[in-house]
């Protein structure tokens, strides 16, 4: 395993960060505790969650994941060693999980306490808003379109001092932000600088073959600012497997039992490159899933790879992927594909 300094901080985590989201739903607690223990066994030390979780959300599954991961953790002696990240839930119509989504002081407050049981832990090392409280855009929305009505006033600061508090408590360590913008991000760096609050350590955003939006405008503030990317969605929900191009996939695979939920990854011009992008794996000799992941592993701007799985053959090959470096001619050939249909599932 390889590993990386998070941010400014002294942390180092494994360039390989495991990915929970299919504990609860798609896999099991025995599953999910054999999942851990492998890839702790490979030198992974780096475990991001949500409240949110399972994915697809749902009333049923919300905080399983964290469940799952808590009766892994509570017995284990190497807690001091573990980074663990969870995130708090924004504002949406997920009020299953707060009436009030808000990043508020009650609501940042519930939020990680109700994490802090569910993980059966006292801290967490990385704690991460999930999406932005104010209107703009992620989650696939690439224009900005200013609204009037968004009645959101600028809260950074305040954010910024609750979780201060919670880091003076013990009960975080470090705060990151996810699903974020160019400005989200800078606003938070000038607002830490200029009142001597926590400084974000880590972006976790999408980051993958065929959506690679990061590197316009955030992968240069990400470098410069120490701002590393935690990638999620390196495999894009699986397709990039190569799975449903070479007919190898199943009904409970995750795009032909979710896709109409999460269409991201469903287009037309999104399955096009991923069939390019198969070509080209399949022309030096290697998985599409390790070339698509090495690929985000190696980036500059990279802190740790996000993998998720739900099988351990799937775990293990991605997990590989550590030790897979690729040749100027495999970039060069991935880089012409995407000059040609650029971002095709943002």
């Amino acid at each position: 395993m390889r590993y990386e300094k998070l941010g400014t901080t002294d942390i180092e985590v494994s360039k390989i960060c495991l990915g929970t989201m299919t504990f609860g739903n798609q896999n099991s607690e025995e599953e999910a505790h054999e999942q851990l223990n492998y890839a702790i066994e490979q030198g992974i030390n780096f475990i991001d969650t949500a409240e949110l979780y399972a994915i697809p959300a749902s009333p049923e599954t919300q905080g399983l994941t964290e469940k799952y991961i808590g009766t892994w953790l509570k017995d284990r002696s190497d807690r001091q060693d573990l980074i663990v990240a969870s995130k708090i839930t924004g504002p949406s119509g997920l009020t299953w999980i707060r009436e009030d989504l808000r990043f508020g002081r009650a609501q940042l407050t519930e939020a990680l306490h109700k994490s802090l049981d569910r993980l059966q832990t006292d801290y967490i090392d990385l704690y991460q808003l999930h999406w932005p409280e104010r209107k703009t855009n992620f989650f696939g929305k690439l224009g900005y379109t200013h609204s009037a009505k968004d009645e959101w006033q600028d809260n950074f600061a305040e954010v910024l001092g609750v979780l201060e508090e919670f880091m003076k408590e013990g009960k975080i360590r470090h705060i990151g932000i996810s699903n974020e913008t160019p400005w989200g991000m800078m606003h938070y760096l000038e607002m830490s600088a200029a009142r001597g609050l926590p400084r974000v350590a880590s972006i976790q955003n999408p980051y993958n073959l065929v959506n690679r939006s990061f590197e316009v405008g955030l992968a240069e503030m990400s470098i410069r600012e120490k701002v590393g990317l935690l990638a999620y969605s390196p495999m894009a929900f699986g397709l990039l497997s190569g799975k449903y191009h070479t007919g190898k996939d199943k009904p409970e695979d995750r795009l032909n039992a979710y896709g109409e939920k999460l269409p991201r990854y469903m287009g037309k011009k999104t399955h096009e490159a991923t069939g390019r992008y198969l070509e080209i794996a399949r022309e030096h000799g290697l998985s599409l899933a390790q070339m698509s992941l090495a690929f985000v592993t190696d980036q500059p701007f990279t802190t740790s790879n996000i993998i998720g799985a739900t099988s351990m053959d799937h775990l293990k090959e991605n997990i590989a992927s550590i030790d897979v470096t690729l040749s100027e001619e495999v970039i060069e050939a991935i880089n012409a594909v995407h000059a040609e249909i650029s971002n095709p599932a943002p």
